[in-house]
């Protein structure tokens, strides 16, 4: 398992874990554009586009505490959510 100190330790793992955020930031972006319905589904789907926009545009300022933050406490629940979603997308809910 990795850790803070090993993600502040090395660049490759985070631009590795940035650019993945910045992938959902912009799948979000455009669910939210094309379902709203569905976008409203996503705890904090707002924030996660929000977060998108700071990695790209604010790269400058970006604090490793709050990405491995982020990744630690609200990527399992967004993992959840998409999962849930897709459930009732197979299941024709």
């Amino acid at each position: 398992m990795r850790t803070l100190d090993d993600y502040s330790a090395d660049p490759l793992l985070q631009a590795a874990v940035e650019r993945h955020f910045e992938i959902t930031g912009e799948a979000m972006g455009r669910i939210a554009r094309d379902d709203p319905e569905t976008a409203t589904r996503i705890d904090d789907y707002q924030h996660i586009i929000a977060f998108r926009n700071v990695l790209i545009h604010g790269y400058d300022v970006v604090a490793h505490e709050e990405v491995w933050r982020i990744a630690e406490e609200s990527l399992p629940r967004l993992l959840e959510q998409v999962q849930a979603l897709l459930s009732d997308t197979q299941s024709g809910a």
